[in-house]
């Protein structure tokens, strides 16, 4: 691909986009704008050169593929979000860390190292996932209010469909 300077004006342009998306799916960017222009930078070059918007966070391989699980946003972000506030590159952080009330801190990798991964594509089961016959390794949360479901350690702050808030989710099945 050729390496072509990325203007002001798509990083705002981006910027804007990604903070409209977040808020109407219930997710917040973070308020240092500066930080997060950075990362929308990052972003923009993967996207450039990959054909694909890797986190800027993380080594990216540039094959599609190799690449879904980190695609922005990445599998990663709602477990980290959950977990710390923020994802790994704390592009996305919780409402607790946007009103100040608690700050972003470091967050370990959660992807599985990369000989982990391809077996994953092989069609073993990695080692989070479970088989039908054994019990789910998240609880699945229904939004009481339109019937979202998801699977994680904690509903999310608030339901990307409706815009009910966390406790309005309760534990399914």
């Amino acid at each position: 691909m050729p390496n072509r300077e990325i203007s002001e004006a798509q990083v705002d342009a981006e910027y804007q986009r990604l903070k409209a998306e977040a808020e109407s799916g219930g997710y917040h960017l973070n308020p240092d704008v500066a930080f997060t222009k950075d990362l929308i930078r990052g972003l923009l070059a993967n996207e450039a050169r990959y054909g694909h918007g890797a986190c800027p966070c993380r080594l990216a391989s540039g094959i599609k593929d190799d690449d879904l699980d980190i695609i922005c946003p990445c599998d990663y972000r709602d477990p980290d979000l959950s977990e710390y506030g923020s994802c790994y590159c704390a592009l996305y952080v919780s409402g607790a860390i946007l009103r100040g009330e608690k700050a972003a801190q470091a967050i370990p990798e959660r992807r599985p190292p990369e000989s982990e991964r391809r077996g994953m594509k092989a069609g073993r089961s990695p080692r989070h996932f479970t088989t039908r016959e054994t019990s789910l390794a998240y609880p699945v949360w229904r939004c009481k209010v339109c019937g979202y479901l998801c699977a994680r350690e904690e509903p999310p702050e608030q339901c990307p469909i409706c815009k009910a808030k966390k406790e309005r989710f309760e534990r399914f099945m």
